[in-house]
């Protein structure tokens, strides 16, 4: 049963992360709440004790991780989020040929070569004792479970989507230069490709000799770049009904944020980026999908793949012709058969979130087929 006690300050997603990292967050913040001061002091001083891991692992695997190479191109799982794409990564991972970034990767990605050991097993204990599943979900949580590498960025640098838990009141300015990439200098995009794929490289040693998945939701709006580093990479949008990704959206960053702010900020404000985002990022994605081949792009709904999930794996391997989908069926078959049970979290129809989404997120209906709702007020 999840905990419904305050959240502890070891649960930020940082807390494991580069000191120098948090610093430099801490700066770009603009100045913090002064209620969320111990919060700042506990990552403060948990980033500089793991200083001394991280450092163990450069002088162990800095050479090693240098000299690796890549070489199959990932295939990366891109939507917005809340869009399916978590239960698409699952899946598509229970194929033995593909590796992915863990859970423990992404608490941290510093140390998590020499950690694999007694500090995994440490972790794995606290964790499972205070949250057994996902807090943004019922998913099961496992440090061994495949996870956003975005949670390892945002550990190694200040140049992640997901400081926008952090310091909310930056949001737009997060989402401007480090998920679109707009006004974003030469040298500093240079290093968070460096950064990036120092992620990449860690996972392929975790997993030798496998094509990584890849799940992202901010290289929705990354295309080019990853493109530009991975030529063959392939890539899977998967979309979902506006209206559940809305309420879901919302749902996640209010979960979040709870453990991550360092600054308040108010329901209007969450409200205004949520409507925001999802439109520029799709239409940045239906612009720069065409930079990517046909046959290294695949498109499904969320609502096909819930429905007949094996259909659609079928359909996804044979467009980007993947091997081995007849020897991985059974592993796909037991893992749907584990989730059989899986309840997602409901929410209330609200008129103002449908009049929210039929009025700024009429993409979803131009450009993906979805139906608009109508509120109770028009059908009068």
């Amino acid at each position: 049963m999840r905990s419904t006690s305050k959240p502890a300050f070891s649960e930020h997603p940082v807390a494991l992360g580069s000191f120098r990292s948090w610093m430099r967050v801490l700066r770009l913040s603009g100045g913090i709440d002064l209620a969320h001061l111990p919060k700042v002091l506990f990552v403060s001083f948990t980033t500089t004790l793991t200083s001394l891991l991280r450092l163990v692992e450069w002088i162990r695997y800095g050479r090693r991780l240098r000299r690796t190479r890549i070489d199959l191109d990932p295939i990366f799982i891109i939507g917005h989020w809340r869009s399916g794409t978590t239960h698409l990564h699952n899946l598509l991972t229970q194929d033995p040929r593909l590796g992915y970034v863990s859970t423990f990767q992404c608490m941290a990605p510093g140390f998590s070569l020499i950690g694999r050991g007694r500090i995994k097993r440490w972790l794995a204990k606290q964790a499972s004792a205070r949250y057994p599943t996902r807090l943004i979900d019922n998913i099961p949580l496992s440090l061994d479970a495949p996870q956003e590498e975005e949670f390892a960025l945002s550990c190694l640098s200040h140049r992640s989507f997901l400081h926008v838990f952090t310091i909310p009141r930056k949001a737009r300015v997060i989402f401007e230069k480090y998920v679109l990439f707009r006004e974003l200098p030469r040298r500093a995009r240079t290093q968070w490709i460096r950064n990036y794929l120092s992620i990449v490289k860690t996972a392929t040693l975790h997993n030798p000799g496998k094509r990584l998945v890849l799940k992202n939701c901010a290289n929705t709006g990354r295309i080019q770049t990853l493109i530009e580093r991975f030529p063959n990479a392939m890539f899977i949008h998967i979309h979902r009904n506006p209206y559940d990704v809305y309420r879901s959206t919302r749902h996640l960053y209010t979960t979040v944020l709870q453990r991550s702010q360092i600054q308040a900020v108010d329901e209007s404000a969450i409200r205004e980026r949520v409507l925001e985002f999802y439109p520029r990022l799709m239409q940045r994605y239906l612009d720069d999908r065409l930079l990517i081949p046909p046959d290294h792009l695949i498109e499904m709904a969320y609502e096909d793949l819930e429905a007949q999930p094996m259909r659609e794996l079928q359909r996804l391997y044979e467009h980007l012709q993947l091997p081995g989908f007849d020897e991985a069926r059974p592993a796909f078959e037991r893992y749907l058969d584990g989730i059989a049970g899986y309840r997602k979290n409901t929410y209330a129809k609200d008129p103002r979130q449908i009049a929210d989404v039929n009025e700024q997120w009429t993409l979803a209906f131009e450009r993906l087929g979805y139906e608009p709702l109508r509120t109770d007020e028009e059908s009068h």
